[in-house]
């Protein structure tokens, strides 16, 4: 059984309840109807009502109707969830008619939903850009708590088994923060771990990539990741992370031994953490369309609830698995406390 089928069999025997904001959405409601009819999560569906049915009937889909379907301009806790966010913005100067409104919007529903201990996670992004996604989500839901950064780790199943785990590795920041600091780059580098773990169940081996490994180079670029190594140390001495290391340092025995020799990270690396998005970025499109890997995510790592976000170019199969993706992610969330 391969690591997705092994995350359906848990979110199917341990259903978590995940709000889909783009409701009447054509990709998102045929993932659903596959989701409901595969029993893998408890769906919750924002939009108008008649709108979503008409659109499910059209497209045969004729497991919606397992749906929890929500008009969020008329439901029975608008009234709750107003105050939930006049309460939770007060300090920011929030009124009861903006919070109003707000409640009204699919994406601030769905994050007062989950604050409210009625849904486990959301997944959005088809049709809603990724600051919108986040905005409200960073608003209510907010960080984990000792986390300074939200990031976007993608979980890269290649084509090469002998490299990560089995082929499985996890690339991060790829989605969210252009150019972290140290510190926040050791932020990155802990919660891309607890990814690891969580999702795949395995140990997990950082690597700080950078295009110098251990002193072939100086530069102020790899002072950074020299010092995000050090501060995850100490934030996590457990951690079993190492760095600055090159790509190639980072993932094959041989190189790791030559360049980095002596190093309990160098040539078996699971998890790499990029120096700055741009990096982060091409380097997962490019092992994805040169490799042929298939790139699942971005996972949203340091969220205190699973809150993801999508390509508007996403398919079906993409949504799919995001949802199964939020399952494990607040299965996981929900057995740590």
């Amino acid at each position: 059984m391969n690591l997705l089928d092994s995350l359906i069999e848990r979110a199917k025997a341990d259903k978590q309840r995940i709000v889909l904001p783009e409701g009447a959405e054509k990709r998102t409601l045929t993932a659903a109807n596959r989701l409901l009819h595969d029993g893998a999560a408890e769906i919750i569906l924002l939009g108008n009502p008649a709108e979503i049915r008409e659109t499910a009937k059209a497209s045969g889909l004729l497991n919606i109707g397992k749906a929890r379907i929500i008009d969020p301009k008329k439901h029975d806790k608008k009234e709750a969830y107003t105050q939930l966010l006049t309460e939770l913005r007060k300090k920011k100067g929030m009124t009861y008619e903006q919070a109003a409104r707000l409640a009204e919007d699919p994406l601030y529903l769905a994050c007062l939903m989950i604050s409210a201990g009625d849904a486990d996670g959301e997944i959005a992004g088809a049709a809603n850009t990724t600051g919108d996604v986040l905005r409200p989500a960073l608003q209510i839901i907010k960080t984990s708590p000792g986390v300074k950064v939200v990031s976007g780790a993608f979980i890269m199943f290649t084509q090469t088994p002998q490299y990560g785990e089995n082929g499985i590795l996890l690339f991060a920041d790829c989605a969210v923060m252009p150019n972290p600091t140290a510190e926040e780059l050791a932020s990155i580098a802990i919660a891309s771990a607890q990814t690891m773990k969580s999702l795949a169940g395995v140990e997990p081996r950082v690597a700080m990539l950078s295009f110098s490994t251990k002193g072939s180079a100086e530069h102020e670029m790899i002072d950074k990741v020299r010092e995000a190594t050090r501060i995850a140390k100490e934030i996590d001495p457990e951690l079993r992370i190492d760095g600055e290391l090159q790509a190639d340092a980072a993932l094959v025995p041989a190189v790791g031994a030559s360049k980095a020799p002596g190093s309990p990270i160098a040539g078996q690396a699971n998890v790499l953490v990029f120096p700055t998005l741009e990096a982060g970025n091409i380097g997962y499109k490019l092992v994805q369309r040169l490799g042929n890997a298939e790139a699942v995510g971005p996972v949203l790592q340091g969220m205190a609830a699973p809150v993801n976000d999508l390509s508007r170019g996403c398919s079906v199969e993409d949504i799919y698995n995001m949802v199964v993706i939020a399952a494990n992610q607040a299965i996981g969330l929900k057995q740590n406390k």
